[in-house]
């Protein structure tokens, strides 16, 4: 079953949140846009993508959460992980079981794994560096600007696209991904929009072309 899209989106510039492993719609707009601003000092949404992230397993789509603090002032910057719960076990094992036969597995796995074990104190400093492995594993070298000012980049030709990917309200509607299927470990329906990481376990070197493929605007 097709998904809704939403119309094309003009200007050269875009604004977005940092979030967690996240989904193909948000990798879709930053290869759209030259420049990409990523907002760490915009107040911080609860249950949102901004801690969480989607992956396929045996069974169903699951939902892995990294459990937070918030600070007093509310920002995404000062929100801090919170490791009282066994949560990093819980995701690298989900990880493991979700794409440990898929081809590429023991070619990423690692890395990102290093990331894990750092454990960072704020979860602005797991995203960003799982961000920025993820770009380059998928060979996105667009221009991507950390901002600590949620005013800094004006409002000049720059498309505020913050909470506005993968949010509970448009669910299912995506702004710059087009579903292209790709191979996928598990079941006979391709299941679209997924972390970026179930990308990269099951298609390594190709995930770029499937990505261009998968935008909305060629």
């Amino acid at each position: 079953m097709s998904q809704p899209i939403v119309n094309p989106i003009s200007g050269r510039e875009a604004k977005l949140e940092l979030q967690y492993l996240p989904c193909l719609d948000y990798f879709a707009c930053i290869l759209h846009y030259d420049h990409v601003w990523i907002d760490v000092n915009e107040r911080y949404v609860k249950q949102t993508y901004r801690n969480r992230c989607n992956v396929l397993t045996a069974n169903k789509v699951d939902t892995l959460t990294v459990p937070v603090v918030i600070a007093n002032n509310g920002l995404t910057r000062d929100v801090k992980v919170d490791y009282s719960q066994d949560w990093i076990r819980r995701h690298l094992g989900c990880f493991q079981s979700a794409y440990g036969k898929s081809p590429f597995y023991e070619y990423y796995a690692p890395e990102l794994k290093g990331v894990f074990e750092k454990k960072y104190t704020y979860l602005v400093d797991l995203n960003y560096d799982l961000l920025t492995i993820c770009l380059r594993l998928v060979g996105i070298k667009n221009k991507v600007t950390y901002i600590l000012s949620g005013d800094e980049n004006g409002s000049l030709g720059v498309v505020d696209e913050v909470s506005q990917l993968n949010n509970k309200k448009n669910q299912g509607i995506y702004k710059y991904y087009k579903p292209e299927p790709y191979y996928q470990t598990f079941g006979n329906d391709f299941v679209s929009n997924l972390s970026i990481v179930d990308l990269i376990f099951n298609m390594g070197p190709e995930a770029r072309s499937v990505l261009l493929k998968s935008r909305q605007f060629q």
